[in-house]
């Protein structure tokens, strides 16, 4: 696996917008963004159904965040991360993170065509402990 990408996203990253945030603790649409915020990232909860997470304002899709965001990390399942691609690259964000489990090498294709950084399948939360270690 290339690791060059981590490496970048996450030493340059500040704002992560967070698809597919959950409310429960024991989820890792939870817990992956609750360790990040930890480390000093700003976290932006993305959910329809949620009004706030972790102290931050919910919104319900990418394109109602009216911040500049860095990274846009994926919890949804790899079929649904197409519309999120586009998002990303509407709203300009610089790199997309698919956690564990979720790759879509279409939608990866399409983000790295728009100068995205691309990761899939792999957890930020792990790959963050490692390269901070």
């Amino acid at each position: 696996m290339n690791t060059q990408p981590m490496e970048k996203i996450m030493s340059e990253a500040k704002t992560i917008a967070v698809v597919g945030f959950s409310s429960k603790p024991t989820k890792a649409g939870y817990y992956v963004p609750a360790y990040l915020q930890e480390r000093g990232y700003h976290i932006i909860p993305v959910n329809p159904n949620l009004s706030e997470g972790l102290g931050e304002t919910a919104v319900p899709s990418l394109t109602a965040i009216t911040d500049p965001v860095d990274l846009v990390l994926i919890f949804q399942r790899s079929e649904n991360v197409p519309p999120f691609v586009d998002e990303a690259i509407e709203i300009g964000a610089k790199s997309i993170w698919m956690q564990l489990g979720i790759a879509n090498e279409t939608a990866a294709a399409k983000a790295r065509a728009a100068g995205l950084d691309v990761v899939q399948n792999a957890c930020l939360m792990v790959e963050h402990r490692r390269w901070s270690a």
